[in-house]
């Protein structure tokens, strides 16, 4: 009986290894066959460390060069820039615990998922580095924000303050996503995150409806930084501990969402970047269907499917109504007023909403079966997927350009504009939506952020170019300050080919057009 026993196993059993020591092993081995070692990552390092410097640097330089000044027609209700400065750190809290509960916090990747979960070790050993890391990295993007925000504002008597408290509570923001993605599911996260997002826009009215103008940046006192602190830490320990709870399914999703997201920053691919942040938590059932009454053709029913898609997207419709605010929160704003500062945050925040209407057409683009069932070309296709986004981004710029009008004391002529210059938004979605990928078998530019496609940065501008082509009119019409008759019959014409340009089923550049024309006419001589 015991030789049985010692053929189906030894007598004396080796103990299991501790998480730790497993962690260590694989770290070992993965560094092993690296190519890079400690100079390398040092390296890095220092870069990247160079590299938000500078940019934070030149943040607070171009924010504090902005021309200031005082609005033409007088309000009785205005709030200060170091008010908006305290709503922009409310947006922030909430994006971070949103994008906490979208990413995990906490996940298991591909490869620690299929070899560490089945082991029979402390899960939190396992971990614990992953939670460290995104509590880390949230704090140093709260630091960052605040920095850029402290230093820039005007008038600031304690940014040391302001800076450390916002830091400390966007740790705290993370460990509060952890700690719900641990008690319930991630969606409690992203919906209090959305929530924040959601109450941003209603602060800032009621700054501006109350008068609140703060002297300086919104600062916390020591006593009060010590108490984020001791409750970040605190959050920090009990979700160390709570770790080992977290289903394994769980994790493999935020890894899963995590690594999409992952290769989407590093491909360059902003449209796959929305998907990885999105779709894990969108709805894939619908209590009721409708019955599609106004559907008659191919082109209402591609109507009426980009309208359905923008009608249940509620993240999509606030972005659209938040942005619209933009413009007029800044005329609001007497230490921001400025043309150059309207002009920036009319054509940033209708970027924004442009890409919310944007969403079907990227949605088609990756999946074209259904457009290709269609008894239609794909010229007419494309034409047909202008009509929401054009009708949406109409009535945005006349909300946009209308408070633009009441600050300028003559609101007819730029309603007009608006009506011209709407349309030329979604011809910027279209062609943001349809570009191709970047071309990785070409040459690779080396950066600190890894190599990069030759044309990376041509493939991005796609989308933006007809922005900047078809909006040029309204945006010299807002730094000028008033909107002539020629001006109006120029934005016409720019809004035309702006919807011509982003309907385009051409991908090539134009550099491309122009080097296969003269290779045929090369060609054609021979």
């Amino acid at each position: 009986m015991s030789e049985v026993e010692c053929a189906v196993g030894p007598a004396e059993r080796t103990p299991v290894p501790a998480a730790r020591s497993m962690r260590r092993y694989n770290a070992a081995v993965a560094r092993k066959h690296a190519h890079g070692g400690v100079t390398a990552l040092l390296s890095d390092v220092y870069y990247s460390v160079v590299i938000v410097g500078i940019a934070v640097l030149m943040a607070i330089g171009a924010l504090g060069q902005l021309p200031v000044h005082e609005p033409p027609v007088g309000t009785s209700h205005a709030t200060s820039l170091a008010g908006l400065t305290a709503v922009a750190y409310l947006a922030l809290a909430g994006a971070l615990i949103g994008s906490a509960g979208r990413l995990g916090p906490v996940g298991a990747g591909g490869a620690e998922a299929t070899w560490w979960l089945p082991l029979p070790v402390d899960r939190r050993g396992l971990l614990r580095p992953n939670a460290l890391r995104m509590v880390a990295l949230g704090g140093v993007a709260s630091a960052v924000v605040a920095t850029v925000l402290a230093f820039a504002v005007p008038g600031g008597t304690s940014p040391g303050r302001s800076v450390a408290g916002v830091a400390v509570a966007g740790v705290a923001a993370v460990v509060v996503a952890g700690l719900l993605q641990v008690w319930t599911a991630a969606r409690v996260a992203v919906r209090l995150g959305d929530l924040l997002l959601a109450a941003a826009p209603v602060a800032a009215a009621a700054a501006v409806l109350g008068s609140w103008q703060p002297e300086s940046v919104l600062a916390v006192p020591w006593w009060g930084i010590g108490l984020l602190g001791a409750v970040a830490v605190g959050g920090a320990f009990a979700l160390d501990a709570l770790l080992g709870r977290i289903p394994a399914r769980r994790l493999r999703e935020s890894g899963a969402v995590a690594a999409q997201a992952t290769g989407a920053l590093v491909s360059l691919d902003t449209r796959e970047l929305g998907r990885a942040l999105g779709d894990r938590l969108a709805r894939q059932q619908r209590r009721r269907s409708l019955r599609m009454r106004l559907v008659g053709g191919p082109v209402r029913a591609l109507v009426v499917a980009d309208a359905l898609v923008l009608a249940r997207s509620p993240r999509h419709l606030g972005q659209i109504l938040v942005t619209a605010l933009v413009p007029a929160l800044v005329l609001a704003t007497p230490d921001l007023t400025g043309s150059v500062q309207l002009a920036l945050a009319f054509l940033v925040a209708g970027s924004f909403a442009m890409l919310a209407t944007g969403e079907a057409s990227r949605r088609a683009e990756m999946s074209p079966g259904v457009d290709r069932l269609l008894p239609m070309g794909a010229t007419a296709t494309r034409r047909a997927r202008l009509i929401v986004p054009g009708v949406v981004m109409t009535l945005w710029t006349l909300v946009a350009l209308g408070s633009v009008g009441l600050w300028r004391a003559d609101p007819l002529p730029w309603l007009a504009l608006a009506v011209l210059a709407g349309p030329a938004w979604a011809g910027g979605a279209l062609r943001s939506a349809f570009r191709p990928a970047p071309k990785w078998d070409s040459a690779l530019v080396s950066t600190p952020a890894g190599a990069v496609p030759l044309g990376a940065a041509a493939v991005l501008a796609r989308g933006p170019d007809v922005v900047v082509l078809g909006l040029l009119p309204a945006t010299i019409a807002v730094l000028a300050g008033s909107v002539p008759q020629t001006l109006l019959l120029v934005q016409a014409v720019a809004t035309a080919i702006a919807l011509r340009w982003g309907s385009s089923t051409e991908t090539r550049t134009l550099m491309d057009r122009l080097a296969e024309a003269q290779e045929a006419a090369g060609e054609a001589r021979k």
